[in-house]
C-alpha cells in the first residue's frame, strides 16, 4: 500500500511539474540555470586569481592576506544556510537575483579598493554570493527525483568552464590592461547575470503539489538563520549519515587544495604560468568527467552504489597522493580525483534534497554549499601543520584512512533513504 501511495505521489508530482512549467519551458529554465552557474563561476575564479596580486599591490602581507581569505570563508560559511532559507521562503528566482546582485556589489567594491580597508570591505557581499546553490535550487524545483542526479551533475560541467575561462580571463586582462580591469568585467558580467535571472527564471519554479505533500513536515519559522532548523533537517532519515560522509570524504583533499599554491611551488617546483596550465587541465577534466561519465552512471546505477564508489575511489586517490613524487604523478592522480570529487558532490546533493521536504531543499543546498567554506576556514591551519610537520604525503595518508573508514561504514550500515516529496 505504501509503495502504491509512493508511486502515485511520484506520478502526481511529475505530472504537476510538467503542467506547471511545460516540458519545453522546464528545459529552458534548466539551461538558463546552467548559463548563470557558468558565468558566476567564471567571475569567481577570475577574482580568485586576481586578489593575491591586488592585495600585494596595496601592501598587504601574507598574514593579512590569510585574514582576508579567512573572512571571506567565514562569510560564505554563514551565508550558505541563510541563502538557502531565503530561497525556500522567497523562491529560487529571488535567491538567484540576490546572489547576482551581491556579485555586482562585490566587484564594484573591488574596483574601488585603492586601500586595504576597502579591500576587506569588498568581501562583505560574499555572504550572499551563492550562484551555484541558487542554480541547484532552480534545477531541484523543476526536476523529478529520478531526473535530479543527472541534472545536478551537469552543474559540475559549468565548474570546469568557470575554471578555464575565469583563470584565463583574469590572467590576460590583469597582465595586459591592469589589475583593476577584471573587476570592471566582473561588475558588468554580474549585472548581465542579474538581468538573465530576472528575465528568464520564472517567479514560481516549485510545483504546487510539492507544497501540499510536504506542508505537514515543513518549518513554519520565518527566521533566515536558526540552529533549531538545521537540527530539524538533520533528523530526517539518512540526512545526518550522508551529510557526514559528504563532509569527511572530501575534507583531506580540500585541505590539500587549499595548500596547493604553496605545494606547487615548493614540492613540484612550478612557476605561476605552469600552475595556471595545471588549473586549466583540471577544468578540462571536470568538463569531461561531468559531461561523459557522471550523468551516464547516475542514470544507470543506484545512488548508494555510486556513493560507495566515490568514497572507494577517494581512498585510492589518497594512496596515490601518499606515493606521488612529481607533478606528472599528480596529473595522473587528478583523473580519479576529479571523478570521485564530482560524483560525491552530485550524488550527495541529490540524496539530501530528496530526503527533506521540497520547501526545505534550498536550506539543504545551502548547508551543502557551506562545506567548502568550512574547509577554507579551518583548512589553512590544519594544512599548514600537516605540510610543515609531515610533508605532502601526510595529505594522502589522511585521505586514505578517512575514506577507507567511510567505505567500511557504508558497506556495513543500511542508511534509511526516503523521498519526502513522494510521501
Amino acid at each position: 500500500m505504501n509503495a502504491k501511495t509512493s508511486s502515485a505521489g511520484k506520478e502526481e508530482a511529475s505530472g504537476m511539474r510538467s503542467e506547471t512549467l511545460g516540458e519545453a519551458k522546464r528545459r529552458q529554465v534548466i539551461r538558463v540555470a546552467y548559463v548563470i552557474a557558468a558565468l558566476d563561476l567564471t567571475f569567481l575564479f577570475m577574482q580568485m586569481g586576481l586578489v593575491p596580486y591586488l592585495a600585494k599591490s596595496l601592501g598587504l602581507d601574507s598574514v593579512g592576506f590569510g585574514y582576508l581569505q579567512t573572512i571571506f570563508g567565514v562569510l560564505q560559511l554563514v551565508g550558505g544556510y541563510i541563502f538557502g532559507r531565503f530561497a525556500d521562503q522567497f523562491g529560487a528566482r529571488a535567491a538567484l537575483i540576490l546572489s547576482c546582485a551581491s556579485g555586482s556589489i562585490f566587484f564594484l567594491l573591488m574596483s574601488l579598493s585603492t586601500n586595504i580597508p576597502l579591500l576587506f570591505l569588498s568581501r562583505l557581499p560574499g555572504v550572499f554570493m551563492h550562484g551555484i546553490p541558487g542554480a541547484q535550487k532552480v534545477i531541484t524545483d523543476v526536476t523529478t527525483p529520478s531526473q535530479r542526479a543527472v541534472a545536478l551533475g551537469k552543474v559540475g560541467f559549468c565548474f570546469g568552464v568557470g575554471i578555464i575561462a575565469g583563470s584565463a580571463m583574469g590572467g590576460v586582462l590583469s597582465t595586459k590592461f591592469g589589475v583593476y580591469v577584471p573587476t570592471y568585467v566582473g561588475l558588468v558580467g554580474s549585472l548581465i547575470n542579474t538581468l538573465i535571472a530576472v528575465i528568464w527564471i520564472p517567479s514560481q519554479t516549485k510545483p504546487k503539489s510539492d507544497h501540499h505533500m510536504t506542508e505537514h513536515s515543513t518549518s513554519q519559522s520565518g527566521s533566515l538563520f536558526s540552529i533549531r532548523e538545521i537540527l530539524r533537517l538533520m533528523k530526517f532519515p539518512g540526512v545526518m549519515e550522508v551529510f557526514t560522509v559528504k563532509v569527511l570524504a572530501g575534507f583531506p583533499i580540500g585541505v590539500f587544495m587549499i595548500m596547493f599554491s604553496i605545494i606547487s611551488m615548493d614540492f613540484f617546483g612550478l612557476e605561476a604560468v605552469e600552475s595556471g596550465y595545471l588549473m586549466s587541465y583540471f577544468g578540462v577534466l571536470q568538463m569531461v568527467v561531468q559531461g561523459l561519465v557522471v550523468g551516464k552512471l547516475a542514470s544507470r546505477c543506484s545512488e548508494m552504489t555510486l556513493l560507495r564508489l566515490s568514497v572507494f575511489v577517494f581512498a585510492g586517490v589518497g594512496l596515490g597522493m601518499a606515493l606521488m613524487r612529481t607533478v606528472w604523478h599528480y596529473c595522473i592522480i587528478a583523473v580519479p580525483l576529479t571523478f570521485a570529487f564530482s560524483m560525491l558532490a552530485t550524488i550527495t546533493d541529490s540524496i539530501l534534497t530528496k530526503a527533506v521536504p521540497s520547501s526545505d531543499t534550498g536550506a539543504m543546498l545551502g548547508i551543502c554549499a557551506s562545506v567548502q567554506p568550512l574547509t577554507r576556514t579551518v583548512g589553512p591551519t590544519i594544512g599548514g601543520l600537516l605540510y610543515k610537520q609531515f610533508g605532502v604525503s601526510s595529505f594522502g595518508y589522511l585521505q586514505l584512512l578517512v575514506n577507507l573508514g567511510l567505505f567500511v561504514y557504508l558497506l556495513k550500515s543500511k542508511i534509511p533513504l526516503e523521498e519526502m516529496k513522494s510521501q
